[in-house]
């Protein structure tokens, strides 16, 4: 392996502007997200790469390693044969691995990983935020996919092993396209990616033109409680209440604390909340002060399957789906004779 390191390393003193503040970052559930907080102000902020413009077709087809390409540490990275042994240090990452047709060569995954259902039978190396590097070594792999932030010193570690370490952590729905391509060049798969990029390209246009006739719905996402969390601008998940026509009311940019009296005061007209935040909306609905959030009077609160709307991996845009009937159960309700609720990961208010 080649690499050359590029990662732009710096001290955040701000801590809600830090990328690393999520709970839900990829689809790792509230349960993790003290230990992600933990791990915020010693995290690196990344500059995201560009691909070295190697373009692999499947193994055994033709397609000549080495490939190399820059992952999202601005990394260059060079594999310099097909990958067998891959291990995955994110959901988001295995998830793609799988999409691509590479389960078969996942042999360690973290304790988080749980889709496809297949996930479950394979070696588990840690969780998320402290992979354990002895388990990963032991798994003898030719190619480690790992994310950034909490896993900077794990990636440093397997390095110095010797290990070929790609990191991938997007930032945009335009960087998971990217990033899924830059998988399949270090794997052989890019027939494969741009195929599965196309299917998610065509998916966010029908649920674009699906909403394209509605007004914009203001609203608000929650992805942590006691204290309130939320993504507010320039996070993946503002992007998706974006391209599904709607406006997130919260302003600051980055996974953020907000108050309940600032939020009474945006007063959106749809409150979102994953699912590992809060699953019942009732319980949403009784907070003190709520009963004056337009949401709350009229009954949108809709429940989100985090594993959808917050992992940077193929499934995101099932997740825009879920947030744009979540904004405009209309527009979908002529089409599939069902609610906001019917498919897609999201459950409204009863």
């Amino acid at each position: 392996m080649t690499r050359t390191n590029g990662t732009n390393c710096s001290t955040r003193t701000d801590l809600k502007r830090h990328p690393r503040v999520r709970a839900i970052a990829r689809g790792v559930g509230v349960a993790a997200f003290a230990a992600l907080l933990a791990f915020a102000l010693a995290g690196c902020t990344k500059t995201a790469g560009t691909s070295a413009g190697n373009t692999a077709a499947p193994a055994g087809s033709g397609h000549t390693f080495p490939a190399t390409i820059t992952d999202d540490a601005s990394n260059t990275v060079t594999v310099k044969a097909a990958p067998q042994r891959i291990v995955s240090l994110a959901p988001a990452n295995t998830e793609t691995l799988f999409a691509l047709g590479l389960g078969d060569k996942v042999v360690g995954v973290t304790s988080y990983d749980d889709y496809p259902p297949e996930v479950a039978k394979i070696a588990k190396v840690g969780d998320f935020q402290g992979p354990n590097v002895e388990a990963v070594a032991a798994a003898k792999p030719d190619l480690v996919l790992a994310t950034s932030g909490v896993q900077a010193d794990v990636v440093k570690k397997l390095e110095a092993l010797g290990a070929t370490v790609v990191v991938i952590d997007p930032q945009t729905l335009e960087g998971v396209y990217t990033d899924i391509q830059r998988v399949g060049t270090i794997t052989g798969t890019s027939p494969a990616a741009e195929g599965l990029v196309a299917q998610m390209k065509a998916k966010v246009a029908s649920v674009q033109k699906a909403v394209a006739s509605e007004p914009k719905v203001s609203a608000f996402i929650e992805i942590g409680q006691n204290p309130l969390y939320t993504a507010g601008t320039g996070t993946l998940m503002d992007e998706l209440v974006t391209l599904a026509g709607g406006t997130n009311v919260v302003a600051q940019p980055g996974y953020v604390s907000y108050s309940a009296e600032q939020l009474i005061k945006d007063d959106p007209q749809v409150y979102m909340a994953t699912k590992g935040s809060s699953s019942d909306p009732a319980s949403i609905a009784k907070r003190p002060g709520y009963d004056k959030i337009a949401a709350v009077k009229d009954g949108r609160i809709v429940i989100l399957d985090d594993s959808i709307v917050s992992r940077p991996g193929p499934r995101i845009v099932d997740g825009l789906e879920a947030v744009a009937k979540a904004l405009h159960p209309n527009a979908f309700r002529a089409a599939t004779g069902a609610g906001a609720g019917a498919s897609g990961g999201a459950t409204p208010t009863p």
